[in-house]
């Protein structure tokens, strides 16, 4: 991303770098020059072998080949929907798509109940801090999760939301340097409003002396219930246990020692947060991790949890009772899901604000997660190199047959010598994932909630794609604070 200061109290537009499309070789990715190759060969074999006739009878194979190396399906060669195909496919024979949990089934202790591939996941309390950590054996990582509360930025003069843009620039910049992280989640949900804060405030200031106006006030503070909606940030750190293998061990080793060196991210990005004018309210319990997975499986009770705090606190039984996975949405205890990417972030030059239609929509239940996956200066110093290799050879290649250089291309070399640029800076280079779950609880009104989240994209310059084949994927990485990939 890259952007031109004007003024320190003007806002500064910002750009985004394009998604790369380049391929291999002339813009054909693997896959498609294998489906091409398959079919020279096809073609090749029957001229020297038969002619004309073994032409014709290997036809079928040469134009399936050409269909799915150069066909279009929802954007995306049709080459590139096999393996999504394939592992739907394989899924659905083994029966993968459905989970019901066992409810007299014992589970093992320190799991957590979730379906697929989550059910590996192990939880620990850390004895120093109180925070629930989250092991990922398989992935070797380790989760925590912070709240962060946060004045509205729209409602900021440009100048202070300039700063606060540059502050959180130096939040990423911070969580690049030390190498030891795998991932930065940034959570942004939309809760049913319980109203607990008017009865507290009515519990704190209002005068309960048995009148018919105050009888009645509390009589309605009781039965109204959720009443609105309000929105929760979450950050969560993943720390990479295999890059960090070497301080683990000087810590003690094991997850103990995973945990002392994870309380270290923990208290730079803390203090970069702060710095940021950012307040973190403490890094959750496992009771209150367990909450919010409560609440994304099964949206009407997350008001009742918030009520009557002491009810939902165990990561053992957070998880759903049922999940029902289509190809296009997903079915939990409660309502209805679906995922969609982001999959081009506005090409123009445009404000800091920009995903406002997306995240100030009322009336829709919605998360927006941001995957931030920080890259090594010296990874991400040979990422660029290779990058500009490939760029400088295809576009010597293309001049060689003489195809005309198309100007995607051109702005994606742009966008690689500007990545270059910034991290000779000393910037850091990360990688952005963008994911917007909408839940309903019927399938009409998540279809109008999707049809409304898709307009407001487009009224931010974004493009969006629902995540057909692999929904149950993208809910646990959308909706789940577990910093978990797709």
């Amino acid at each position: 991303m890259s952007s031109k200061q004007k003024d320190s109290t003007e806002l500064v537009p910002v750009k985004f770098s394009r998604l790369t499309r380049r391929g291999i070789l002339l813009g054909l990715s693997l896959a498609q020059l294998v489906t091409l190759a398959t079919g020279v060969l096809a073609v090749v074999g029957a001229l020297y072998a038969g002619g004309g006739i073994l032409l014709a009878y290997t036809a079928p194979v040469w134009v399936l080949a050409a269909a799915l190396t150069w066909v279009p399906v929802a954007g995306r060669p049709a080459v590139e929907w096999l393996p999504v195909a394939c592992w739907w496919a394989w899924r659905s024979t083994a029966g993968q798509l459905l989970y019901r949990r066992r409810i007299v089934a014992p589970r093992p202790v320190g799991t957590l109940a979730l379906p697929g591939d989550m059910a590996r996941l192990r939880e620990y309390a850390d004895p120093e801090t109180g925070a629930g950590m989250i092991h990922d054996p398989h992935a070797g990582t380790l989760t925590v999760v912070c709240e962060v509360t946060h004045p509205a930025f729209v409602l900021l003069d440009p100048g202070e939301q300039e700063r606060r843009v540059n502050s959180w620039g130096r939040v990423l910049a911070t969580v690049c340097r030390s190498g030891r992280v795998a991932t930065l989640q940034v959570l942004e949900r939309t809760l049913p409003d319980s109203g607990t804060g008017l009865a507290e405030w009515w519990a704190s200031h209002g005068t309960a002396d048995d009148t018919w106006a105050a009888t009645t006030y509390a009589e309605l503070i009781e039965r109204a219930g959720p009443a609105g909606e309000r929105h929760a940030t979450t950050l969560s750190l993943s720390l990479d246990m295999k890059t960090a293998a070497r301080q683990i061990r000087t810590a003690g080793g094991g997850i103990r020692g995973a945990a002392a060196v994870l309380r270290q991210e923990m208290s730079t990005l803390v203090a970069a947060l702060r710095s940021a004018d950012l307040k973190p309210s403490g890094w959750l319990s496992p009771g209150q991790i367990a909450v919010i997975l409560r609440s994304a499986y099964d949206p009407a009770i997350a008001a009742t949890l918030e009520r009557h705090g002491e009810l939902g606190q165990q990561l053992a039984t957070a998880g759903p009772v049922a999940v029902n996975e289509s190809w296009s949405r997903l079915r939990t205890d409660s309502a209805h899901h679906a995922v969609l990417w982001i999959s081009e972030w506005p090409r123009s030059m445009v404000y800091p604000g920009f995903p406002s239609p997306v995240l100030l929509s009322t009336g829709i239940q919605r998360s927006f997660s941001l995957l931030c996956t920080p890259m090594r200066s010296d990874q991400a110093a040979r990422d660029i190199r290779k990058k500009k290799v490939e760029h400088i050879s295809d576009q010597a290649q293309r001049a060689k047959i003489g195809q005309i250089e198309d100007a995607t291309q051109t702005a994606e070399y742009h966008d690689v010598l500007q990545q270059e640029a910034d991290l000779t800076a000393g910037h850091g280079v990360l990688r952005f994932t963008g994911l917007i779950n909408v839940s309903a609880p019927t399938v009409e009104e998540l279809d109008a909630g999707v049809a409304a989240i898709e307009q407001a994209a487009i009224q931010a310059s974004c493009e969006t794609r629902l995540l057909v084949g692999q929904q149950a994927a993208a809910f646990t990485a959308a909706a789940l604070p577990l910093c978990r990939r797709i």
